[in-house]
């Protein structure tokens, strides 16, 4: 059997040599939206006209309504307040949040959160039927909502450039575990986790291995409530960490041990991962000697105690470099390549602006700007990432750059079309993804298969890395059920 080695040197000799004019590429990772919620009534897009959207309850019945948005529509705090009772009796059926005859909560007004984990993100699938995204939501109806996209700034690009309508999460479930399939394509493991702090994380699983055990008091209708479950962990029973568990190095979710390290998160909690082990495309790159960075809005105010909500809110889950070994504190991996960005991207615009960025660059936008729902609205988050896109798109690098925007994961909200059959981990939900470019194909809707990997395939192909063994993983299993290898993102680009 060739060797992984191998495989890339076949896959960088049969790569069109126009690709070598790419000399940067810029991934701009935002947060938790559907391709529907957004992008649902985009024209030439595969989107809400082609949805039936039906729901069906947790004995497999269509249900007679959607169930209320339990605990209200918005945000906490959020005024004016949308309650419970006024989300009760909905069609079973998509709806417009931001419809006004009906609740008219526009693109700046920031919702409840909603459930977004690893095992319930597959429960709501249903192998492909998309039709128990409220059966198995902690926020009753909200998981149909969406909204008319044509006025935000993302948008307008969208049109002007490529739109990706058939672009999945790579992984079930949340935005620790996407980000971390990002930039490695792999799902932690605690070895021997039932013998130590994290055996309180472990999942009770249903034979079927994607189902989670009900607990004997859960309501047996998703109008009676949202569902209990006997243990909804951050483990699978396999000692997989697949929901989220904090940096073990700070700036992290978790607090240094007392007495302990203060660079360090206290070892000794259930939430904490232990430093990880696996290869990176960081990595890769920095074997082959290709520059990068990830650039963290409010890295350094987090770094000195100084992150507060609602900003920047900056979110320690969502630095993935921050769980490996490699970049641990005091290592020189670490100071080279994870950068502050700044409050507000402002350090990241400055090294824009002076054309100073490396070749490989992720962005990663503070809390209060990353369009996640529960705590942050979707105008902000927008109108700041398309910012920083006219910063590039002004900027000195930008005649040999790539840019592609896309989202983290769905945030638990609905989408109508079917994830790809991938491996144990995914793909998940359709999520949008936008390529920015002066080689972007121009006023283009892109129907070709991708999930989040295809950033890290785009770049392995153009840098002559090695494929990770993630991607080979589930290229195998792709290829066993006779399907083919998602796309690279390269029939967005017109490289003539």
């Amino acid at each position: 059997m060739a060797s992984a080695a191998a495989a890339a040197a076949l896959i960088w000799a049969q790569k069109p040599a126009p690709l070598a004019r790419i000399q940067n590429i810029v991934v701009i990772f935002a947060e938790n939206r559907s391709f529907d919620t957004l992008y649902g009534s985009f024209p030439g897009a595969n989107g809400l006209k082609n949805a039936k959207g039906t729901q069906t309850d947790r004995d497999g019945s269509v249900l007679k309504e959607l169930p209320p948005v339990w605990g209200g529509l918005t945000a906490a705090g959020v005024h004016p307040a949308i309650p419970e009772a006024r989300t009760a009796h909905l069609p079973n059926a998509p709806f417009a949040i931001d419809d006004p005859n009906g609740f008219h909560a526009g693109l700046e007004v920031t919702t409840r959160d909603l459930w977004h984990r690893f095992y319930q993100n597959q429960m709501q699938i249903h192998g492909g039927k998309n039709d128990r995204f409220v059966a198995w939501a902690d926020s009753g109806a909200l998981v149909m909502g969406h909204y008319d996209g044509s006025t935000l700034k993302m948008w307008q690009l969208a049109r002007e450039f490529t739109l990706a309508d058939n672009f999945f999460m790579g992984a079930f479930g949340g935005s620790y575990i996407n980000h971390l399939w990002l930039i490695c394509a792999c799902v932690p493991r605690i070895p021997h986790a039932d013998q130590g702090p994290a055996k309180r994380q472990i999942s009770v699983v249903e034979p079927d291995g994607v189902t989670l055990k009900l607990a004997a008091n859960s309501p047996a209708s998703a109008l009676d409530g949202p569902p209990k479950f006997v243990a909804d962990g951050n483990l699978t029973p396999d000692f997989y960490a697949v929901n989220t568990m904090m940096p073990p190095y700070q700036p992290s979710g978790n607090k240094p041990k007392p007495g302990g390290d203060p660079r360090l998160a206290d070892p000794d909690l259930d939430t904490t991962l232990p430093p990880q082990t696996e290869q990176t495309i960081g990595d890769l790159l920095s074997a082959k000697g290709v520059s990068w960075a990830w650039y963290g809005a409010a890295w350094k105010a987090a770094l000195e105690g100084h992150n507060a909500r609602p900003v920047p809110n900056f979110q320690y889950h969502h630095q993935p470099f921050n769980y490996f070994k490699n970049f641990a504190p005091g290592t020189a991996e670490r100071e080279k390549h994870l950068k502050d960005g700044g409050l507000a991207g402002a350090e990241f615009l400055k090294a824009i602006d002076a054309g100073a960025l490396e070749q490989v660059v992720f962005y990663k936008p503070q809390g209060n700007l990353n369009e996640h729902a529960g705590y942050a609205d979707i105008r902000s988050g927008d109108a700041h990432i398309a910012d920083v896109v006219e910063h590039l798109r002004r900027g000195p690098q930008w005649k040999n750059m790539v840019v592609i925007v896309t989202y983290d994961e769905n945030g638990g909200f609905w989408d109508h079309v079917a994830p790809p059959k991938g491996d144990r981990w995914g793909p998940g939900t359709r999520i949008p993804a936008i390529v920015i470019s002066p080689y972007a194909k121009r006023h283009f809707v892109d129907h070709t298969q991708y999930d989040t990997t295809s950033i890290l395939r785009l770049i392995t192909h153009r840098f002559d890395l090695p494929v990770l063994p993630g991607i080979a993983a589930r290229d195998a299993q792709v290829k066993a059920r006779g399907g083919k290898p998602f796309g690279d993102l390269t029939n967005a680009l017109d490289l003539r």
